[in-house]
């Protein structure tokens, strides 16, 4: 019997969630029928679609929202239409695994009843969201505990965490109570084979020497705030020959166009929103610096930006802030900007970087070697597939999975 899986994720629709993709076409090309579960967007609008061998059915979302309320009827939708979906499309064609993927944290009510029929429930651990709820709102309020309340459950009902890195392993096996048996690190590096450089298209410059590339959700977390204060400090420095170009789209790129205007920098500064990965992948190709601006805080201390490992595949020197897991990424291939003087040492730092283009070249050298022999998605694969087969041999222990749980 063949084994089929269900993937859920709601934040990001796929396939623009490369992870989830990744994920998915791995598990395809291993033999597994692969189903995914997520929201429509934008480029993402069709309720059904059969793509590379996997089934993807996404559901209707109301309008992003970047208060705690909105983000509470945002998840509430979702969690509506994921159940809905969930039941129906094991109905359908049946799966013998629910993947969920977060944030939220509540994926694990949709998976919780499958488990009366045998269906084991891995947890892929994107993101800590008690911290991530902290680094948005920076409050501890009836919403930060129920995000503490919902990580606690989902370590609970879990049958597999995949970690992304081995301080989210840690938070599995400390906060979650989770076997170290039961949890496996699946990194989630760029795919070689589709994620490569293009030749440099100098008309992206806007007339100006150097190009400073950022990709990323446009969200307050991400530190975009502080970006636009650099290149504030940058023009007031004398500085005109930068321009920095940020692609990627989220809740907050309204206001941070609006705040760029305000400061003037509507010459120095352009969001691109979500582009193509074409499109992206010119920018980033052609940029000289590229930046990871992510504020200092313990979410992002202790998380890993893709963002990282698609700049040093790319070649591309970095600069972002002395974070634990940043830091355990780019190594040679970044300088790291003081948490405290956090807009002067930023600027100072891409400054000198553009000023000294030998070390631009053996930083970007670096981290792409890094990336060829560490970091790539092809080492990660091996990770996710054992992850999977641990699932399917709890399912065995039990005698379920070869008497038949779902559809074949």
């Amino acid at each position: 019997m063949k084994r089929k899986i269900l993937i859920i994720v709601e934040n990001i629709p796929v396939p623009f969630d490369q992870r989830v993709w990744k994920e998915g076409l791995a598990l395809h090309e291993a033999g597994y029928d692969v189903s995914i579960l997520c929201r429509k967007g934008k480029g993402c609008e069709e309720g059904y679609e059969l793509r590379e061998g996997i089934h993807i059915y996404r559901h209707p979302m109301p309008k992003e929202s970047n208060s705690a309320l909105g983000y509470l009827w945002e998840y509430g939708c979702a969690l509506f239409w994921e159940t809905l979906f969930a039941w129906w499309i094991y109905f359908r064609r049946g799966f013998h695994v629910i993947q969920g993927c977060n944030p939220p944290d509540d994926i694990f009510l949709v998976a919780w009843p499958f488990k009366l029929f045998g269906v084991k429930f891995i947890f892929d651990h994107h993101d800590v969201n008690p911290e991530l709820y902290l680094a948005k709102y920076e409050r501890k309020d009836i919403f930060y505990k129920a995000q503490v309340w919902l990580e606690k459950m989902t370590f609970r009902v879990c049958d597999i965490v995949m970690s992304t890195n081995e301080t989210y392993r840690e938070v599995a096996l400390t906060r979650g109570g989770v076997s170290p048996d039961n949890v496996f690190v699946v990194r989630n590096g760029p795919d070689l084979k589709k994620f490569k450089a293009v030749a440099p298209n100098p008309a992206l410059k806007h007339g100006k020497r150097y190009l400073i590339g950022y990709v990323g959700v446009m969200n307050i977390q991400e530190g975009l705030d502080i970006l636009l204060d650099v290149a504030e400090r940058i023009r007031n420095l004398g500085r005109t020959d930068v321009h920095f170009t940020c692609v990627g789209s989220g809740p907050a790129l309204v206001e941070l166009r609006q705040m760029a205007q305000d400061k003037n920098l509507g010459d120095m500064v352009t969001f691109t929103g979500r582009v193509s990965d074409a499109d992206l992948l010119e920018v980033l190709s052609t940029a000289d610096v590229c930046v990871n601006p992510d504020k200092p805080c313990e979410m992002n201390h202790i998380s890993t930006m893709n963002k990282i490992m698609e700049y040093m595949a790319l070649g591309k020197p970095i600069v972002q802030f002395d974070l634990k897991e940043g830091k355990i990424s780019a190594q040679d291939a970044s300088l790291y900007s003081s948490n405290v003087n956090q807009v002067s040492d930023f600027a100072d730092n891409i400054l000198w970087l553009l000023d000294h283009p030998e070390e631009r070249q053996r930083m970007g050298e670096f981290g792409r070697r890094r990336v060829e022999t560490e970091l790539a998605w092809e080492y990660s694969i091996e990770k996710l597939l054992a992850a999977y087969e641990a699932a399917f041999r709890k399912m065995r222990g039990k005698g379920i999975y070869d008497t038949s749980v779902a559809r074949s």
